[in-house]
């Protein structure tokens, strides 16, 4: 095997025979020239890893032939060590000035040589293996980079859909295809050219009312205006007139500026009212005012401000009992209510639940750098027979944990923590002993063990891996049955 290509370039033909003869038996592949011009075409050609040029030659000298070579890509990495009869000091130095590693002087010493050649083949390998180490590590690092700037841009369109989601079109929520979406769709639609007229949105807890204003605000001619989100039951009643209306400076104890309130920074835009049945009843009639003739008066002002806010409020409550009680108003009510939309509960469109559960799967999983998986048929079917009391929202906390519990394998029942009252019957297992009456056999004792944890968790296998600190197959092995199970 060939220990390296050297090129030797002299125009003597001894110092050529001498150097192949003392060379070529250490394993060197010998090229040999004998003037400066054929050393640059060879060189660009034979791509040497060593060159032994002579310094004084007709026409191209060793200097002009090492500053050619050493402007070449092809040939400026390649070592040169120049072959001078003169061991001159400013010979030696401009040897080094054009590029040349080192130098042998004449009459050659084989010894010298052979060690000479050696320390410099072996430099050269080191170079290059760190050139192309370099590069590996270059091209790993700008593969990486590439993946990040992916997973950025992946992060930015995940943080793009869940702003959409929560905050523009409410995206998840319009996942599906029963007529109860299909309606809701509709109604959005026929709102589009109906800016001013107020909307009440009814349904339970988790189906996606706000979605639905937020969609209805975006979809409406006061999409560029502001969209303010208030929740009436977290609005303290001894501050609520300043919240909706603004003060000024100095109208009340802390009153230090004044200050807007929310119908003002709605202006031009949306108010969303939630929970709009939970408003104290002294605030719902200076509501209907506001409402009637669009203008709002500041605590601690005298002069009222001409307001353009469109309010759409939701509830989760009975109206009509709340007005037969008296705990809101009825004219409130109409004037809320000139278009009015309801949101289902999941469990009257199971057409739209497995969509649901994929859609958030894979956009969960997007978030986790995972791959989408799927659901296994048992667990549809258990998601399916639920009635999700949280609706659309539960669901969704739901598959977030289950892809967490699954880690991107196919979730299964084991993966799904819902109420009780959805989880499949306990898998049954003999009752485990108490540790006092734990067998002294080491199977034995893991087998109650595994038992005991099982009993805990009612048969949910995640759950008791968890409990013991095992992973799942461990109880599988010693209860295979319970791997049928899903």
């Amino acid at each position: 095997m060939s220990q390296g290509r050297i090129l030797i370039v002299d125009d003597t033909a001894a110092s050529l025979s001498l150097l192949s003869n003392v060379l070529e038996p250490q394993g060197y592949e010998i090229l040999a020239v004998s003037s400066g011009k054929d050393a640059i075409q060879v060189a660009a050609r034979a791509r040497p890893d060593l060159i032994l040029l002579d310094v004084m030659m007709p026409g191209h000298d060793g200097f002009h032939v090492c500053r050619t070579l050493k402007a070449e890509p092809e040939t400026q990495d390649t070592p040169v060590i120049f072959i001078t009869s003169r061991n001159e000091t400013e010979s030696v130095m401009k040897g080094f000035r054009v590029g040349g590693v080192d130098y042998i002087v004449k009459p050659f010493q084989a010894g010298e040589v052979i060690t000479r050649v050696a320390t410099h083949m072996k430099i050269g390998r080191l170079t290059r293996e760190l050139q192309q180490r370099n590069a590996e590590l270059e091209a790993e690092v700008m593969k990486r980079r590439e993946a990040e700037e992916a997973r950025e841009k992946a992060d930015q369109r995940l943080s793009t859909l869940a702003s959409r989601e929560a905050q523009h079109w409410g995206l998840a929520g319009f996942v599906g295809e029963s007529p109860h979406l299909r309606r809701i769709l509709a109604d959005i639609g026929r709102l589009q050219q109906f800016g001013r007229t107020s909307v009440l949105i009814t349904g339970e807890s988790g189906t996606g009312k706000e979605l639905v204003a937020r969609a209805v605000h975006h979809h409406s001619p006061r999409a560029k205006g502001p969209f303010i989100p208030v929740n009436c039951v977290a609005v303290p009643a001894e501050l609520a007139e300043s919240l909706f209306f603004g003060h000024t400076k100095g109208a009340f104890t802390g009153a230090t500026a004044d200050r807007k309130g929310y119908f003002e920074l709605a202006d031009g835009g949306t108010l969303f009212l939630d929970e709009i049945g939970d408003m104290p009843a002294a605030l719902q009639a200076k509501l209907l005012r506001v409402l009637e003739d669009g203008m709002v008066t500041p605590v601690g002002s005298s002069h009222p401000r001409n307001v353009d806010v469109r309010v759409v409020s939701a509830t989760n409550a009975d109206l009509a009992a709340k007005i037969a009680s008296g705990d809101f108003r009825q004219d409130l009510y109409f004037r809320l209510a000139r278009y009015s939309v309801e949101t289902p509960p999941l469990r009257s469109r199971p057409e739209d639940l497995p969509l649901l559960a994929r859609h958030f799967l894979t956009l969960f999983a997007a978030e986790m750098g995972l791959t989408a998986p799927d659901l296994t048929d048992e667990a549809l079917a258990l998601l399916s027979n639920y009635p999700f009391p949280g609706n659309v929202r539960e669901l969704k906390n739901v598959m977030e944990r289950a892809l967490i519990l699954s880690g991107g394998a196919p979730v299964r029942c084991g993966h799904l923590q819902l109420l009780g009252a959805a989880l499949p019957a306990p898998v049954p297992v003999a009752k485990a002993p108490l540790a006092a009456d734990l067998p002294l056999n080491l199977e034995a004792a893991e087998h109650a063990l595994i038992q005991r944890a099982l009993e805990q968790t009612h048969g949910n296998v995640a759950e008791a891996s968890r409990l013991l600190g095992v992973n799942r197959s461990r109880i599988y092995r010693r209860f295979p049955d319970l791997a049928a199970n899903g």
